[in-house]
C-alpha cells in the first residue's frame, strides 16, 4: 500500500508534507519557528477545541464550580545528571512550572518511564530519588504512573513524561492572550543558566564559578506574585526556545508588540562568557527555573518587589513593555543604543536539554 492510499484508508485529508519539510527535523524539537509549526499546522487543526487552541502552557478546565488546569510533558536530557539537576528533577519541576504558568496551584502529578535496556539500577534509583524530592518540595504528589522498557540502542537511557493537575483560584485569569499595551515584561532572575550549565559539561568548559542549572518549582514564587497582585496577565516559563521564542508566541497570541533592553536583561557574566565561547544568543537559550511575567503597568512595582524577597525571585528585573506599534514583532534595544528584531528560533541551538 503506497502512502497515499494509506491516507485515505485512515481519512487524512490534508496534504502531506505539512509545509516544506519532508521528514522530521531536531530543530522541530528546539522549542522556535519549526517547534511553532509543527504545533499549529500538524497537530492543531486535527485536535483543536477551545482549551487546545489557547496553546496555554497547559488547559484550563471547568469541573462543577472549580477551575483546573492540566498539563503533560515530555522529558529527554543528556547528560541525565548535571550541575544543579538531573532529568528526574526536571521531569518534576517542569510540569509544576506548566501548570503554575495557568495560575494553578499543582496538585498532583503522574509519571511514565521509557527505560532503555542497560540503564544501570544506580542511575534508575537516583532518578526515583530526585523525583521524589523535588515533589515534595513543589508540594506535589505523584499519584500514577507506567514503566515500559525498550531494546538496547533503541533509545536515550531514559525518556519521562509526567502530567500534572492543579486547581485555580476564581480571581486569577492568565492567558497567553492577555498581554495588553502598556503592560510591564517581567523576569524573574538572570537568563541562560540551565543550557548553558549542561553545555559546559558536554564541551568540558570549566570557570571559575561553576555553572549550574536553574531546574526549580516555581509554583511558590508565583503564588507569591499573585498575592501581590491579581493583575498579571500572562506567565511563561521561558524553556526551549529561551526568552526570546517565549516572548514571540506571546506578542503572537495577544496581536501586541514588545520592546526589551538588553542592559536590563539579567545575565551571569559566566553565562555570558559561555554564551560568547560557544556562539550561543542568551535569549535563546533554554531555562528551567525562570519565568517570564505580563503585568499591568502600575501593579509593576510591587509585583517586582514581591519577586525579590523570594529566593527564585531575588535577580528579577523590569526587561521591557508591551506596545501597540509592531504588531506581533519583538524589538530589543541593545546596549549601543540600536534596535534589532528578536524573531523566534529558527533552527535547533541546543539539543536535548529538556
Amino acid at each position: 500500500m503506497n502512502k497515499e492510499s494509506a491516507d485515505a484508508e485512515v481519512g487524512v485529508s490534508c496534504p502531506v508534507p505539512i509545509n516544506e519539510y519532508e521528514n522530521v527535523l531536531l530543530a522541530h524539537g528546539a522549542g522556535g519557528k519549526l517547534s511553532h509549526q509543527l504545533v499549529t499546522k500538524m497537530f492543531a487543526p486535527e485536535f483543536g477545541n477551545e482549551y487546545l487552541d489557547v496553546l496555554h502552557d497547559g488547559a484550563i478546565l471547568s469541573v462543577g464550580e472549580s477551575r483546573l488546569a492540566y498539563s503533560t510533558d515530555s522529558f529527554v536530557v543528556s547528560p541525565l545528571f548535571f550541575p544543579g539537576g538531573d532529568i528526574g528533577s526536571l521531569a518534576v519541576n517542569g510540569t509544576v512550572n506548566d501548570l503554575s504558568m495557568c495560575g494553578a496551584t499543582p496538585l498532583y502529578l503522574s509519571a511514565a518511564f521509557i527505560i532503555e535496556e542497560g540503564l544501570s539500577m544506580h542511575d534508575l534509583r537516583r532518578i526515583v530519588l530526585s523525583m521524589q524530592a523535588s515533589a515534595k518540595i513543589a508540594g506535589v504528589t505523584v499519584v500514577t504512573g507506567d514503566t515500559k522498557v525498550i531494546e538496547r540502542g533503541k533509545g536515550d537511557k531514559i525518556y519521562i513524561n509526567t502530567s500534572g493537575i492543579g486547581v485555580i483560584s476564581s480571581d486569577v485569569s492568565i492567558d497567553p492572550r492577555n498581554a495588553r499595551p502598556g503592560d510591564k515584561i517581567i523576569v524573574s532572575g538572570t537568563i541562560a543558566d540551565h543550557g548553558i550549565a549542561i553545555m559546559s559539561v558536554r564541551e568540558g568548559l570549566a570557570f571559575e564559578t561553576e555553572l549550574k542549572s536553574d531546574c526549580a518549582a516555581l509554583n511558590r514564587l508565583v503564588s507569591t506574585m499573585l498575592a501581590a497582585s491579581s493583575r498579571i496577565h500572562v506567565l511563561r516559563d521561558p524553556t526551549r526556545g529561551g526568552v526570546a521564542s517565549a516572548l514571540n508566541e506571546i506578542a503572537d497570541s495577544s496581536n501586541v508588540g514588545m520592546t526589551i533592553y538588553e542592559t536590563d536583561i539579567p545575565l551571569r557574566d559566566e553565562v555570558q562568557s559561555a554564551c560568547e565561547i560557544l556562539g550561543f544568543d542568551p535569549l535563546y537559550v533554554a531555562n528551567e527555573g525562570k519565568l517570564i511575567a505580563i503585568v499591568h503597568e502600575q501593579d509593576a512595582g510591587s509585583i517586582l518587589n514581591s519577586m525579590k524577597e523570594h529566593p527564585l525571585g531575588k535577580d528579577a528585573a523590569i526587561i521591557g513593555e508591551v506596545t501597540s506599534n509592531n504588531l506581533k514583532t519583538v524589538l530589543m534595544k541593545s546596549r549601543i543604543g540600536g534596535t534589532r528584531v528578536v524573531d523566534m528560533l529558527s533552527g535547533e541551538q541546543l539539543p536535548r536539554i529538556c
